[in-house]
């Protein structure tokens, strides 16, 4: 025992010893290497991507529990689809065309589309050979930003869910992560016209989630409303088969989105980035809170009743509204910005209805009109932000996915049709899709 004691206290008077040694030293003698930076960087955006790669199982969960049992099992079949057709798109496409490096074919606007298919580092690369010692390595970005173009996709899924056909809807997926969200990010995040405009979008509440929304609301429009879904003037409820694998779902988001804001400050080789991250954290977390506590409120004085499925879309909503600038603000502007992203949804989803626009997940109001508030409200809290380029921004990226979107939808629709028969709606997208019957323990609920 005596042994061990002393064993400790060398140790422990060893360790201060260095510390103090290193307090004494010269500031820049503690500054992080070069190739230190390199390797601090690329752990950031590899924990941040698979932060982010863990919210595709948020996506998945939070529609599966949304959708009626006769289409769980479509639903989660598209999610693990699309995430992978998004890998190969981006691979083969995407990923070049997000990221010019000064090789635009048309300077700003669009990049040259050969060679198109991403390259990374040679095995074993040294220092010497690898492209930016002061960034990171690019296979970490090139897997981060992958992450980031299937969180496109994701959002869609839900709002088109239980009445359209697989393969077309897959087919709609590759296009939207191979051209249509790395065309219009190359604007931004790629250096292109928007980025020299100085329009600001920290972590994509325009470029990643109002993409995403504008994708689904024009492939609602084009498939229009479910069977039933409005009768007589009246909406008829059509409630998910489990809201606690929405709940999940949503805690995932949560957890998934320190990553995909976090790792947005793309770097941690010094103690600002690595505060500056730590802020982004806890701006994100406050955002979600505000969402989904005003969400509950305003349920409860306007229904008279709390409403689960709004608490979850309002911390969803408020995560996004805080995606486009979450490092500026202070807690309490941070859990403002996600307040007022509850306030949009408990007012968008009823009105989306009055105009049968039929949404089944919410998330046009969650990832489309709070991706829109957010990208304003970086105005409130970047002295660095103009309110006039934001909302220029906005609209080009707005119009741009929407038209092109609609344009898509509708070719796939006149040439394979992209939904499913009345039959087979009514049956059930299980059945007529995957040929399999509803899982037993969700056949008694939200049939």
């Amino acid at each position: 025992m005596l042994k061990s004691f002393t064993k400790f206290s060398t140790m422990r008077s060893a360790a201060l010893g260095l510390a103090l040694a290193g307090l004494s030293q010269p500031a820049f003698a503690q500054e992080v290497p070069e190739h230190g930076i390199f390797i601090l960087n690329s752990l950031l955006f590899l924990v941040g991507g698979f932060l982010v790669m863990f919210m595709a199982c948020g996506f998945c969960m939070l529609e599966a529990g949304l959708v009626r049992s006769k289409n769980t099992s479509t639903q989660l079949t598209k999610n693990v689809a699309l995430f992978s057709i998004a890998a190969i798109g981006y691979y083969l496409i995407g990923y070049n065309l997000m990221y010019p490096l000064g090789d635009w074919a048309a300077d700003g606007y669009f990049s040259a589309l050969f060679p198109a298919i991403a390259v990374l580092e040679p095995v074993g690369v040294d220092a010497a050979g690898a492209d930016d010692l002061a960034y990171a390595s690019t296979a970490s970005d090139y897997f981060f930003q992958l992450m980031f173009c299937a969180a496109t996709a994701s959002i869609v899924s839900g709002t088109v869910a239980e009445r359209i056909k697989l393969w077309p809807f897959l087919l709609f997926t590759f296009l939207l992560t191979a051209f249509i969200y790395p065309l219009q990010a190359s604007w931004k995040w790629g250096g292109g016209f928007l980025d020299a405009m100085g329009f600001l979008d920290f972590a994509g509440s325009t470029v990643v989630h109002s993409v995403g929304g504008w994708a689904a609301l024009a492939g609602a429009i084009v498939l229009g409303a479910r069977i039933g879904k409005y009768k007589d003037g009246r909406v008829i409820p059509m409630p998910g088969a489990n809201l606690p694998l929405a709940t999940l779902g949503t805690f995932i988001l949560w957890l998934g989105w320190f990553g995909f804001n976090g790792g947005s400050q793309l770097a941690m080789g010094t103690i600002g980035d690595v505060a500056d991250v730590s802020r982004i954290f806890a701006n994100t977390n406050a955002a979600a809170a505000g969402g989904s506590l005003v969400a509950l409120i305003l349920t409860q004085l306007l229904y008279k009743k709390a409403d689960l499925t709004m608490v979850l879309n309002g911390a969803l909503a408020g995560l996004v509204s805080i995606t486009a600038e979450p490092l500026t603000p202070s807690l309490g502007e941070a859990t403002l910005i996600g307040g007022f992203g509850g306030v949009i949804v408990v007012f968008v989803v009823p009105l989306l209805d009055k105009l049968k626009i039929d949404d089944v997940v919410g998330a046009i109001p969650v990832h489309l009109i709070a991706g829109i508030w957010g990208t304003i409200a970086v105005a409130i809290t970047n002295p660095d932000a103009s309110l006039s380029t934001q909302l220029v921004g906005i609209v080009i990226v707005g119009a741009f996915t929407f038209i092109v979107s609609f344009v898509v939808w509708k070719i796939i629709d006149m040439v394979l049709g992209i939904r499913v028969s009345e039959e087979a709606e009514v049956m059930g997208l299980d059945k007529s899709e995957l040929g399999m019957e509803a899982y037993p323990e969700f056949s008694r609920q939200g049939s």
